[in-house]
């Protein structure tokens, strides 16, 4: 039995408590769903996101996979020990739970299970019918929009999206019967727009006999950290300037140790292994011949057609597996994405694939211990519900010691769709109102994650030819870990500059940085320059993964979730960057300054200090 303290450096106003309800359990007959006297009542209900257009009526013969989360029973209790077990200043960091112990704080109440199997019974799915997953806590049931439609008394309808066409089959709002409220936190897919999709990484194609080789004809002095880096470094980076730039010259990971790192692959994404061996013959010719597993979750593929390669799978094996050689590493690739062409003969699956992700991990012993992803959504196209219930399911894999890193995305303080002029254009809030503000990523809004910008140059500043995303969230508020970094800054920025822009009480994004432009990889056979903070995040992660080894070796558990050691401990072992700023919304943006800023958060990392201080605690 798990015993729970009081949490230690947890937010103020928890997120995930306003969604997590303690309740009696109540087992509902069949007949109390079936009475003419129960009533209907309203579960979720949003404005339609203003760039979606009705199309018409869903075919009520599509099939649909419904997703419905049943409360977790004490998320409180593994909050506390999420903060209890990540913070260096207390008794009990480093001692990170079980699968088991963590799908017994998250398990469902036996009457909210009841509940939920005699609700879809009533309506002819039985157990046979219903999938769950490990902690019981989602239950999975593909049923046609048609009967959807009865089960949420509801209207589904076919939208596309004014810019780019893609479609999706969604509602605005849905309900269920008042007694089923306490026992259903959330159903999708219903009123979630959202479409997880690539942090707008910048590609230059530039000839290979453009390139020059990886010796460099001098070297630069960082006048700020006093590292000395190839003179190549300030025009293309590649694994030899990050190991330079960050005092990881000479460190190599374990192959035997059980240090892992992960990369998650969405959207027809394919990591290219020929590219790969390329990679390598280029930049780290001891890993010839090496490989890394492929794990398909959800039926998803990995085409190794050269043609078919995807920049940004392609981008973070090279450079995550490139600077943690020889440890192993996964590569998931996830099928599912929103967008579909409604057809009712051929059924899609259309959720959110950060979900099927989580399910298919959190169902495994033993995940990397490092795991990068570089997709997200502008946070208000996620509901807030659904928001905060997967930020939950990463707070589960914080507590069984994983490290989880997210780009902050690429267009400073504005939408993960706009273009890169700063214009107002996809600013404008989804709430009706049609005012303009800034738009944070989930999800990187997720306090139970590490959010990484961007840099570029020797010395380092903020990234110039896009922004990197910075803000604060809308969902979640401010976790107390941030609280003397943010104060700092705004006593620097006064809050009434964007005033009704921004949240200030919101959690604050991004957390660290690293570099995130002119990343040297090959795609489809040839060689590019590539940007983006989904390039700094599998680069941050790299370094993450080199901690893990060194804690592992020296027979210590690994660094689970960050962000409490980061802005405590961990301060002295980043590089503070002071120029730059994340434009975006018709607006400059943030400046960056000394501390904690909202455009490279505390930094990019020094791992020399870092192990040194990791190894200490």
């Amino acid at each position: 039995m798990l015993l729970a303290s009081a949490p230690v450096g947890a937010p103020r106003l928890r997120a995930s408590t306003t969604m997590m309800i303690f309740l009696v359990p109540l087992v509902l007959s069949a007949f109390a769903f079936a009475s003419p006297k129960y009533t209907s009542k309203v579960k979720e209900s949003i404005e339609a996101p203003r760039e979606w257009i009705n199309l018409g009526a869903a075919p009520a013969d599509h099939t649909i996979a419904l997703r419905i989360a049943l409360p977790q029973s004490n998320f409180d209790a593994l909050e506390q020990h999420l903060y209890e077990v990540s913070d260096p200043s207390h008794s009990r960091y480093g001692e990170h739970l079980s699968k088991e112990e963590v799908e017994e704080l998250v398990a469902p109440r036996e009457g909210s299970v009841n509940a939920v199997s005699e609700w879809l019974e009533q309506h002819g799915i039985g157990a046979d019918q219903v999938s769950r997953s490990d902690a019981g806590d989602w239950v999975r049931v593909r049923v046609s929009v048609g009967l959807a439609e009865k089960m949420l008394d509801t209207k589904y309808y076919v939208w596309k999206h004014a810019q780019d066409g893609d479609v999706l089959v969604r509602t605005t709002s849905y309900s269920l019967p008042s007694d089923l409220h306490s026992h259903i936190e959330l159903i999708q897919p219903t009123t979630m727009f959202a479409r997880p999709l690539r942090q707008k990484s910048m590609v230059s194609l530039v000839p290979d006999q453009a390139f020059a080789s990886n010796s460099s004809n001098g070297t630069i002095t960082d006048p700020v950290t006093g590292v000395k880096v190839d003179a190549s470094c300030n025009t293309t980076i590649t694994i030899t300037c990050i190991k330079q730039l960050y005092s990881a010259v000479g460190y190599n990971s374990s192959a035997v140790n059980g240090n892992q790192i992960g990369i998650t692959g969405y959207l027809d994404q394919f990591a290219n292994m020929e590219d790969l061996q390329l990679f390598y013959a280029d930049q780290r010719p001891d890993a010839l011949n090496s490989s890394f597993k492929v794990v398909s979750v959800n039926g998803g593929t990995n085409n190794q057609t050269l043609s078919a390669a995807g920049a940004e799978a392609d981008l973070d094996v090279q450079f995550a597996f490139g600077l943690t050689f020889p440890a192993p590493g996964t590569f998931w690739t996830t099928a599912g994405s929103p967008p579909f062409v409604p057809d009712a003969l051929t059924p899609t699956d259309t959720n959110e694939p950060y979900t099927e992700w989580l399910d298919f991990v959190l169902s495994h012993p033993n995940p990397p211990q490092t795991i990068s992803t570089s997709y997200a959504d502008s946070e208000q196209s996620v509901p807030e519900s659904f928001a905060k219930r997967a930020c939950a399911g990463f707070a589960q894999l914080g507590a069984r010691g994983v490290s989880l890193l997210f780009g902050s995305g690429d267009n400073g303080v504005g939408d993960g769709q706009a273009t890169f002029n700063a214009s107002t254009t996809e600013c404008i809030a989804n709430d009706g109102t049609n005012r303009t503000t800034f738009i944070p990523l989930f999800p990187a809004s997720c306090p139970f994650i590490t959010s990484v910008g961007a840099t570029q140059h020797i010395p380092e500043v903020a990234v110039t030819r896009f922004f990197s995303g910075g803000g604060f969230s809308n969902y979640f508020s401010r976790p107390s870990y941030q609280d003397a970094a943010v104060a700092s800054f705004f006593e620097k920025f006064d809050k009434n500059t964007y005033k009704g822009l921004f949240n200030p009480e919101g959690r604050a994004i991004p957390d660290v940085s690293a570099q995130g432009d002119f990343l040297r990889i090959f795609l489809s056979g040839s060689p590019i320059l590539i940007g983006g903070t989904s390039a700094a995040t599998p680069t941050f992660a790299g370094i993450v993964s080199l901690l893990n080894d060194a804690r592992i070796s020296a027979g210590l558990p690994t660094l689970g979730f960050l962000n409490p050691m980061l802005y405590s401990t961990g301060l002295a072992g980043l590089n503070d960057i002071l120029v730059g700023n994340n434009a975006g919304c018709g607006t400059p943006g943030f400046n960056v300054t000394e501390g904690w800023d909202p455009v490279t958060g505390l930094g990019t990392p020094d791992f020399k200090k870092l192990k040194e201080i990791v190894l200490g605690l």
